[in-house]
């Protein structure tokens, strides 16, 4: 894809105040997520819009890492927006959605990220007190992975094959289309041609 071509500017209506907004579409090519289209939307009244759509499709892959030390903490993860993290031994599961973030990171910061939702759970009022019981229990266990102190497993499945962790100690395995259509995609996929002329 050439990283030359200007952006593409669509006109819709502000979803708030119904506005006419500016929507950029921006074709980039991004290391571990291949071709992409990033949009942006900014309206007076506050609202904005943000968005990735992935071009390059791979085979459905599964990446495993057991975290056993501090060192395996620092192993990096790339989670794109259809990938699924799990954490089995703590009941973990995080599905993209259609909010989902890609990102790039490590171990650790996976675990930091995770402990933010929590800490907002733990901290509900209105939630059940097993809910932030079971918080608070999760929040301990994570505490104790980044002290070295507990072990834990990190999977990541994309069906898409868009993620990776990159450790020499993990594992990468290649999903069988059954595996992949029961995981979530969480981001809109398009294909080349359906993209206007200035965007291929």
């Amino acid at each position: 894809m050439n990283q030359e071509i200007e952006p593409f500017l669509t006109r819709t209506a502000c979803p708030l105040c119904h506005s006419d907004i500016i929507i950029t579409w921006h074709a980039d090519n991004i290391p571990y997520f291949g071709d992409v289209v990033l949009t942006s939307a900014l309206c007076d009244c506050g609202f904005r819009y943000a968005d990735t759509m992935v071009l390059t499709q791979r085979e459905p892959v599964k990446y495993t890492l057991k975290v056993e030390s501090l060192a395996d903490l620092d192993a990096r993860v790339i989670r794109s927006t259809s990938g699924t993290i799990r954490i089995p031994e703590l009941g973990i599961d995080i599905e993209p959605g259609s909010a989902s973030e890609s990102y790039i990171s490590n171990v650790e910061g996976v675990l930091c990220r995770i402990e933010d939702v929590l800490g907002m759970v733990s901290r509900w009022q209105d939630e059940p007190p097993q809910t932030t019981d079971r918080a608070l229990e999760v929040l301990s266990a994570l505490d104790g992975v980044k002290r070295g102190e507990r072990n834990i497993t990190i999977i990541i499945e994309d069906p898409l094959g868009n993620s990776a962790i990159i450790s020499e100690r993990a594992s990468r395995q290649e999903m069988s289309p059954e595996e992949a259509e029961n995981l979530k995609t969480g981001m809109i996929v398009l294909e080349k041609d359906d993209l206007p002329e200035s965007l291929n």
